[in-house]
């Protein structure tokens, strides 16, 4: 028998069917969101859940997206190294959380360790998949999820924080 423990799916109040109300802002707008989590999964550092996000566009008043999460540690690093993100990407992103200044100038050393399970802030990358219901769509004119968020979860505060992500979009 392993002396290794099984981490129990939960970091603060970020588990499996918990669910986070807040604002997304763009730079002349904000719009109403809800995030459902619905699996976390801490042996693979993963977890999925949908998105939901209000007045975005005028065709569909309510979007819905799945989504799946990596968990920043042993298995996902800080550099992202897909989705058309570079290092200076990352950096640039990852910084403008302030929980990620200890890790500024040795996050993309080849030895670096983070370790979430005994940290405040969890940092992820979420990668929204496919449309709810209908998954078969991967695109709506003025929505864009090609891209992919940023997030900082704070257990002590339990509140989530993202930036989004997309090359082809001039905002960001």
């Amino acid at each position: 028998m392993s002396q290794q423990r099984i981490p129990s799916g939960r970091l603060g109040e970020l588990y499996s069917g918990s669910r986070f109300v807040g604002i997304q802002k763009s730079q002349t707008s904000q719009y109403d969101v809800v995030v459902d989590i619905q699996h976390v999964d801490l042996q693979n550092y993963t977890l999925t859940g949908y998105l939901r996000i209000s007045g975005l566009t005028t065709l569909y008043p309510e979007i819905t997206t799945f989504f799946e999460g990596e968990i920043i540690g042993p298995k996902y690093f800080f550099l992202t190294r897909k989705w058309q993100a570079n290092s200076s990407v990352d950096e640039n992103h990852w910084r403008k959380f302030p929980a990620f200044s200890p890790y500024l100038t040795t996050f993309n050393n080849d030895n670096f360790k983070f370790d979430p399970l005994n940290e405040d802030c969890i940092f992820m990358r979420w990668k929204e998949r496919f449309l709810v219901p209908d998954h078969h769509v991967d695109s709506l004119d003025g929505a864009s999820f090609a891209g992919f968020y940023y997030i900082c979860y704070n257990r002590s505060t339990n509140t989530i924080n993202g930036l989004y992500y997309y090359r082809c979009n001039t905002e960001w």
